[in-house]
């Protein structure tokens, strides 16, 4: 238990410097192509929303990955699909 404690912390730690190291880099490419100056709402705003994202696709693929290792996905009935064609098996 203590493993999966430490590893996702690791991985949460992980997360939150890319999504840093993200944001840094959005702001400074939007320094060099001549924007306005960030407020602190701004990279506020910024950090949340890469943050946000890849939160959002971190839980999106976990629940993809553990769909798939517990057979759900087997599980789907398709006999009432309008482009089904044919049998499977």
């Amino acid at each position: 238990m203590t493993s999966r404690l430490v590893r996702f912390f690791l991985a949460l730690l992980l997360a939150l410097l890319t999504a840093a190291a993200a944001t840094f880099g959005a702001a400074a490419a939007w320094r060099a192509i001549g924007g306005a100056a960030m407020s602190v709402h701004g990279w506020i705003a910024l950090g949340l929303g890469m943050f946000g994202s890849l939160a959002l696709a971190w839980g999106l693929m976990t629940l993809a990955f553990k769909s798939s290792r517990e057979g759900w996905d087997a599980r789907v009935d398709n006999t009432l699909d309008p482009g089904r064609d044919r049998e499977d098996d």
